[in-house]
């Protein structure tokens, strides 16, 4: 099984959860909902869960073995920064244009 499409659908500047992302799997078999986790060791990926009546939360799907949640893993987290950067140097573009429309000035010659 290889992973054929890694989308980050949602960037949080703030948080521990830091985005959310989908993964395409053999261009067959998607999840979603795949988080981006902030730990106190580093980013992690959280698989899709739910709350049971107790109050805990049950993963929907996961890996079985560790092999395939590290790749997964590194996908994703590789994925996750690239759209980071992306949206960093994307900003920072609107902000060199916002700056450079505030310098034009117009003289009318009389």
């Amino acid at each position: 099984m290889t992973i054929t499409d890694i989308r980050v659908r949602k960037i949080y500047s703030s948080g521990k959860m830091r985005g959310i992302v989908s993964v395409t799997f053999d261009d067959e078999f998607v999840v979603h909902d795949i988080k981006v986790i902030e730990g106190q060791n580093g980013f992690f990926i959280a698989m899709p869960s739910r709350k049971t009546p107790e109050g805990e939360f049950k993963d929907i799907c996961h890996p079985i073995k560790s092999e395939m949640r590290k790749m997964m893993q590194d996908a994703v987290l590789e994925a996750y920064d690239k759209a980071v950067e992306a949206q960093k140097e994307e900003e920072e573009a609107k902000e060199r244009e916002d700056v450079s429309h505030e310098l034009e000035v117009d003289y009318e010659d009389e």
